[in-house]
């Protein structure tokens, strides 16, 4: 049977959560493809208004991207909103900024409301390794200001940025104290209990296998079908073969994490005194923060191609030794990865397939909170209220070039400049 990935997230989730597979013929308002934080949220909100909900997982509640990411909450989007802005125009950049901020209030409103045990913190750290990133981050400040209306950022110098943290890689950064981090898998494994409870059935070990669309959808699995109203796609870089028409959209890409030994809280709090999550913004970028434990939970690697890196633990513990050097010798207990789905343009891609078949995907590493809203405002979008939902239709996206079969050596190229490009 299908376990978690072998992560420190899955040795420490703090609810054993376990559903049947499907194996019956189900009538009901709503079905959802796939239980991460997007299914889950949808499944909450909906199933709250009184909709009778159904969500088919392939393997487990939490078991792709949602839980064994990186666990940062952070404003915006993996495009910067100056980028947003260029492609759809102030007015729909600032509506959908304001939607940014909604979804990290919404995600600490569901903690508080539902309990979710998932050791959300406070404070996150865009990290500059090169001169050119510090006048990057001055101009992202500069705008989110001037355009939006957000005082909260704070340009650190080099000094400051070592005040909180005990490492020499950094030249400054722009902290966020809104933003923060949390323990995914713990959090996603919280809303689906309370989506579960407020009457939403999950079924595990369920791929859809294949859709009719139509005035009601039907989601097959091999040993049932779900025949609907409404048909949710929140599979995002797991939901292959299910629709391809969006599936051109993005590329799965592979990411990684290590996470050390505990090192007790005083030497992790002398790594990072403020327990902020960092991320540099190299395009292939190191992200790491602490763990409720006093582990450091360190993310950079990333695959194009689909293949996971040859000595993955080793290749992680070098770049997490570049950063904190004073941690050579200190072992790491977990390595794992996992995809996430990105687009051409790293801006999410939301909307509709004839109607009453809704989707979310691309949240291109940027998804912790945004997820969360994407189900909401689907759950909005079916009870109703649309606007809000289709204004992320307004975003321009473009199929990947060269098909299922040449999509990944073409983007690994392409990539190549890429990496190059944060070496200078």
């Amino acid at each position: 049977m299908q376990q978690h990935a072998d992560s420190y997230y899955a040795a420490s989730a703090n609810l054993a959560l376990s559903y049947p597979p499907l194996e019956e013929d189900l009538e009901v308002d709503v079905c959802i493809v796939g239980a991460g934080i997007t299914g889950a949220s949808a499944a909450l909100a909906l199933a709250q208004k009184g909709y009778k909900v159904a969500v088919l997982e392939a393997r487990l509640v939490g078991w792709g991207a949602s839980g064994r990411s990186g666990g940062q909450m952070i404003f915006g989007y993996a495009c910067d909103q100056s980028r947003l802005t260029q492609l759809v125009g102030m007015d729909t950049s600032k509506a959908l900024w304001d939607i940014s901020l909604e979804a990290m209030t919404l995600m600490r409103r569901r903690i508080e409301e539902h309990r979710i045990d998932c050791d959300l913190a406070d404070g996150h750290l865009h990290a500059a390794v090169k001169p050119r990133h510090l006048t990057e981050l001055e101009g992202w400040a500069a705008d989110l200001r001037r355009h939006f209306g957000y005082d909260a950022l704070e340009l650190w110098s080099k000094q400051q940025v070592q005040q909180q943290m005990s490492s020499d890689a950094y030249l400054g950064g722009l902290y966020d104290p809104n933003s923060g981090h949390v323990h995914p898998l713990n959090y996603t494994l919280g809303l689906v209990r309370a989506a579960a409870e407020a009457g939403a059935r999950f079924f595990e070990h369920s791929p859809v296998v294949r859709v009719e669309q139509g005035t009601r959808p039907v989601a097959h699995t091999a040993r049932g079908r779900v025949r609907c109203q409404h048909l949710l796609l929140c599979g995002n870089a797991y939901l292959e073969g299910i629709a391809p028409e969006i599936e051109r959209k993005i590329m799965p890409v592979g990411t990684y994490i290590t996470a050390t030994e505990p090192l007790g809280e005083e030497r992790a709090r002398e790594l990072i005194r403020n327990n902020m999550a960092v991320a540099d913004i190299n395009f292939v970028l190191d992200y790491f923060r602490l763990s409720a434990d006093h582990r450091l939970l360190f993310g950079g690697r990333v695959s194009y191609s689909r293949l996971d890196p040859l000595n993955l633990a080793d290749a992680m513990g070098q770049r997490l030794r570049q950063v904190f050097p004073q941690l050579q010798g200190v072992k790491q207990q977990y390595t794992w990865g996992g995809y996430v789905g990105i687009t051409m343009n790293r801006a999410p891609h939301f909307g509709r397939l004839n109607g009453n078949v809704y989707f979310a995907q691309g949240f291109s590493g940027h998804g912790i909170a945004l997820t969360g809203m994407a189900g909401t405002l689907m759950a909005e979008a079916i009870a109703g209220s649309a606007e809000r939902f289709d204004l992320f239709g307004r975003i321009p996206h473009h199929d990947f070039p060269g098909g299922r079969l040449l999509r990944t050596p073409a983007l690994v190229l392409a990539m190549a400049w890429y990496r190059l490009r944060d070496r200078l």
